[in-house]
């Protein structure tokens, strides 16, 4: 996995056809989607539930990009062992779950994946000033983490302020929550470089219809052109 700053697409398969991930995936992939979001979900941390390691390495024999999985549990450090074994590219824990985050990230490389820190909207950027050598992944959370489809909280401080922290690491400013071709825009010009959307890409299509996902994806590429 190299480093660019090139505007990736990552569509959350929390928005595709639970019955059927398998050609989801294939779909999205076939239709432009650079990364595949995988959204790790607990009952505890966030109110709602959703895949373990088992369906996450199910998921690994379909991604042929990269499998971007965001933990939003607690604790993390048990179970990152599990995500590795899974095939996680990318593995991210939320500051707020992790009362030892920098362990946490060091556990996570040292397992052999990048390591990603998420961002709650009511957590600062200056949470994470003193990981950003740790880190090749900040997830800003544009929506309070839980459930797909909601709606966008303006982050764009916190976005301008986490890209002049970062400087010139070779560190990824991903955006989680109500990315469409009307918010895309503004994170992008903010710094961000990572575009998490959900309902955005797989609205009105199937995998007997992708050509609608690549639609979607098109027009947020295109409104950040």
């Amino acid at each position: 996995m190299s480093f660019d700053r090139s505007i990736k697409i990552a569509p959350s398969i929390l928005s595709a056809d639970f019955a059927d991930f398998g050609r989801e995936i294939q779909a999205i992939e076939a239709q432009g989607a650079d990364w595949i979001h995988v959204d790790v979900m607990d009952g505890h941390f966030v109110p709602n539930l959703t895949f373990g390691p088992p369906a996450v390495k199910a998921f690994r024999k379909h991604v042929k990009t990269v499998m971007d999985v965001h933990l939003m549990i607690e604790p993390v450090d048990p179970y990152i062992d599990a995500y590795a074994d899974a095939g996680a590219d990318v593995l991210t824990a939320h500051v707020e779950a992790c009362p030892h985050i920098h362990r946490t990230l060091q556990a996570i490389r040292g397992a052999g994946m990048k390591a990603g820190v998420a961002l709650n909207p009511g957590t600062p950027a200056e949470a994470v000033a003193h990981l950003l050598d740790l880190t090749d992944l900040i997830c800003v959370m544009t929506v309070n983490p839980g459930f797909g489809g909601q709606k966008f909280i303006d982050m764009t401080t916190k976005i301008r302020t986490l890209r002049e922290m970062i400087g010139d690491r070779p560190v990824h400013i991903e955006i989680d929550g109500g990315v469409d071709p009307k918010t895309a825009p503004l994170v992008v010009e903010a710094g961000a470089d990572v575009l998490v959307a959900g309902s955005a890409v797989f609205r009105g299509g199937s995998v007997e219809n992708p050509e609608v996902y690549g639609e979607n994806m098109r027009a947020i590429r295109a409104s950040v052109a």
